[in-house]
């Protein structure tokens, strides 16, 4: 599985961006994907997640913000980030896991495949 995000970039605060990222290969039993996201100096954390379900969990404090979403047809998973804040900035991460368990309790290790990362900067 081989995963590439795009999207990423300089923002206003207050501003949106819309990351992507395209899944190739056997994508067969990937029934959760995430976005995580890191900071300088800070450890990687998930900021959301897709079950095969459609059930979704966020991070408070991207709460009402962003919104994680999937086309099934063209395998693309998706994330929606509006009124974007400072503290939003970091290099973004998608992430694919051989589990039908999905959300914000299961660590970055759980997950199998990584892509390589787009970085989000926010300006105030």
């Amino acid at each position: 599985v081989h995963l590439v995000e795009s999207g990423g970039g300089p923002v206003q605060s207050g501003g949106s961006l819309r990351l992507t990222c395209v899944a190739s290969g056997d994508t067969v039993g990937t029934y959760c994907r995430a976005w995580f996201r890191q900071a300088p100096g800070k450890e990687r954390e998930a900021v959301a997640t897709l079950g095969s379900d459609g059930s979704t969990t966020y991070v408070d404090s991207v709460k009402g913000r962003f919104t994680i979403s999937k086309d099934n047809a063209k395998n693309i998973l998706y994330l929606q980030m509006d009124n974007l804040k400072p503290e939003d900035a970091g290099m973004y991460y998608c992430a694919a896991a051989n589990r039908y368990w999905c959300g914000l309790s299961y660590a970055a290790v759980t997950y199998n495949y990584w892509g390589q990362g787009t970085q989000v900067t926010v300006s105030s």
